[in-house]
């Protein structure tokens, strides 16, 4: 302040006049209060000082105060400490010897001042907290203490507050109904596992992220999948890029469908939304096996073409036939052959259309007539009726076994083993030939009806297709042979239909042998 910038004038001129008088002696007897005198020679040397020892002191030189008192008579300066907790003012007067004399004075700042009454304070404040958190902490513990020893599974056997019995109450009542929640949905959860776990489609929920929320046992089959795939991206469980556009597809709000191929199955799969309020939550992905169905779609479609063929090559024989002698081009010694021609080619119409009628009632599952069947004596007239054919080609067709009587359609039994010794006289060696229908029981009481020729036999690579409608293992030779191409079809349905299990052997050049055993007959 002012006054004490004055104050310290007055200590300046007061001192030096002393030290004018009696140097050095002065200072030392001097009683310099809180004022600081420090005595400096002309080149900044400090000759005293009443706070320090001089020797031990810097040069003054270069100080504003003693620079300005060299110059002026007399200077001024004031610093701050580094702590900023204390400023010092300097006055310094030139002697007439040419030295200076300093006075100093030091008093605290402001935030000096401030920080000394805010540190007792602080202290304060500090120990009321932490006395208010102690006891906190001591009185909480007592209320809290009843609180945590609460059983919430049985609420109102807890020895609480009185003031708490309505939250219990209310607590205990929320119980039954969370439970009563959770038991529906643990019943909904293993209802839907039932049905899923049971389906044999396959079945992928996933989550509008394209997380994998479930997938039931014929997906995990279907794509190779795991129970660690749910939880997962549903790229990771199938990365087929017929998948990914079927899924983006769908994330357009719209059901998507597209066919996949695993293995030797095809499948069809479906992706459809689920949307709730406008938003889609997820999708549900559905893979139906539809392998039988396109396989049921193509045999029909080739069994339509084949029976168009079929139908067409005996038409157009008689028809040309009919158009030769309409038009008077056969000689007359000719006539019974192409009438005899066009009777065949009659014949074999009428039974083509009968085959496909056959078969059409076995297809749909219609149920025939059954009667005690004594396979034996149909082999023999079998037999009878190929006699003829059988001397025509020069083979030896021959009944053997023991014999055995079934259930079964007496019609149907009869087209099994009329197509099979057909096959077997026509496809014997020609010129010697061997054809045989054995019939015999099991010793597991099974009757199993076997015929078996010797003729070209069946390559290995056709013997899985002969039971095919309308297949023949050498189509340049079926013009010879006749037929209508369903025999061995009819058979296999036939055998089918009695429950019965069908067996070929073949060895192309040494000849074929065809089984069907009947299950044992019940009493």
């Amino acid at each position: 302040s002012v006054r004490q910038t004055g104050q310290l004038h007055i200590e300046a001129r007061l001192a030096a006049a002393g030290v004018e008088r009696a140097g050095l002696e002065y200072l030392e007897t001097v009683d310099d209060g809180e004022v600081r005198l420090t005595w400096i020679a002309e080149d900044g040397t400090v000759i005293y000082d009443t706070d320090a020892e001089a020797g031990e002191m810097e040069n003054h030189a270069e100080r504003e105060e003693f620079r300005e008192a060299l110059r002026y008579g007399a200077g001024e300066g004031e610093r701050t400490s580094s702590t900023l907790s204390e400023k010092t003012v300097y006055y310094a007067i030139r002697l007439s010897d040419g030295s200076v004399l300093r006075t100093a004075e030091s008093h605290y700042t402001l935030p000096a001042l401030l920080m000394g009454i805010i540190q007792p304070l602080v202290l304060i404040l500090v120990l009321a907290l932490l006395l208010s958190g102690w006891l906190a902490s001591r009185l909480s513990k007592r209320i809290v203490g009843p609180l945590n020893a609460i059983d919430l599974d049985k609420p109102l056997e807890n020895d609480a507050y009185d003031e708490l019995s309505p939250l219990l109450t209310r607590v205990e009542r929320q119980q039954r109904q969370i439970s009563g929640q959770l038991e529906e949905l643990r019943r909904r959860k293993e209802e839907f596992a039932a049905i899923t776990d049971s389906m044999s489609e396959g079945l992928i929920l996933i989550d509008s992220r394209g997380t994998v929320m479930s997938v039931n046992p014929s997906a995990r089959k279907i794509f190779g999948a795991d129970a660690s795939s749910e939880g997962r991206d549903v790229l990771t469980v199938d990365r087929s890029p017929e998948l990914r556009t079927l899924l983006e597809k769908s994330a357009g709000g719209g059901r998507a469908e597209c066919c996949i191929s695993r293995g030797e199955r095809e499948y069809l799969l479906t992706a459809s939304p689920v949307v709730t309020g406008g938003e889609r939550q997820g999708t549900v992905l559905l893979a139906v096996d539809v392998t039988e169905k396109q396989r049921a779609e193509r045999l029909r479609r080739e069994f339509t073409a084949n029976v168009s063929h079929e139908l067409k090559t005996p038409l157009h024989s008689i028809m040309g036939s009919a158009e030769l002698l309409q038009d008077g081009l056969v000689r007359p010694e000719d006539r019974d052959r192409f009438l005899g021609r066009i009777r065949s080619e009659a014949a074999r119409l009428v039974q083509l259309v009968q085959d496909v009628i056959d078969l059409s009632r076995l297809d749909e599952g219609e149920e025939f007539p059954r009667e005690d069947a004594d396979l034996m004596a149909m082999a023999r007239e079998v037999a009878a009726s190929l006699a003829d054919e059988a001397e025509r080609r020069k083979v030896a067709l021959t009944v053997s076994g023991e014999g055995g009587t079934i259930r079964g359609v007496r019609r149907l039994l009869w087209e099994i083993i009329w197509n099979l010794a057909e096959n077997a006289v026509k496809y014997s060696r020609p010129e010697g030939g061997r054809a045989d229908i054995s019939v015999n029981t099991l010793p597991d009481g099974r009757v199993r009806l076997t015929v078996s020729d010797d003729g070209v036999g069946i390559p290995p690579e056709a013997q899985s297709r002969v039971f095919e409608r309308f297949y023949r293992v050498d189509k340049s030779h079926s013009r010879e042979t006749g037929g209508t191409g369903l025999g061995l079809s009819i058979v296999k349905h036939a055998a089918q239909y009695h429950g019965a299990d069908v067996e070929l052997e073949s060895e192309p050049g040494r000849g074929t042998t065809i089984s069907v055993t009947f299950q044992k007959r019940a009493d």
